[in-house]
């Protein structure tokens, strides 16, 4: 199995942004990359899995995180839950 390439990525902040939040330099850290996360899960371009793994956590933290938002776990157009229903009567 071929180890997977980590990409460091930084940037800088002013100091006030941090005192604004009332969050320290950690904090900000994690709520940046669950946000990142979250909108990149809302726009489809990460599965669950992948946000999760974003965010730093397993998939059932990052469902439960996604409750404490009152965030959808699953949001389907009218078509996929047209052709998921579609499907289910083909069941036996």
């Amino acid at each position: 199995m071929i180890a997977e390439q980590v990409v460091k990525i930084d940037f800088s902040i002013k100091e006030n942004i941090l005192l604004s939040l009332k969050h320290t330099k950690e904090e900000f850290i994690r709520e940046t990359l669950f946000m990142s996360a979250l909108m990149l899960y809302r726009k489809r371009k990460l599965s669950l899995g992948k946000a999760a793994e974003l965010a730093g956590s397993t998939k059932i933290e990052f469902i439960e995180r996604l409750q404490q938002e009152h965030e959808f776990i699953f949001d389907y157009t009218d078509d996929e839950i047209d052709e998921i229903f579609f499907d289910a009567d083909k069941l036996p």
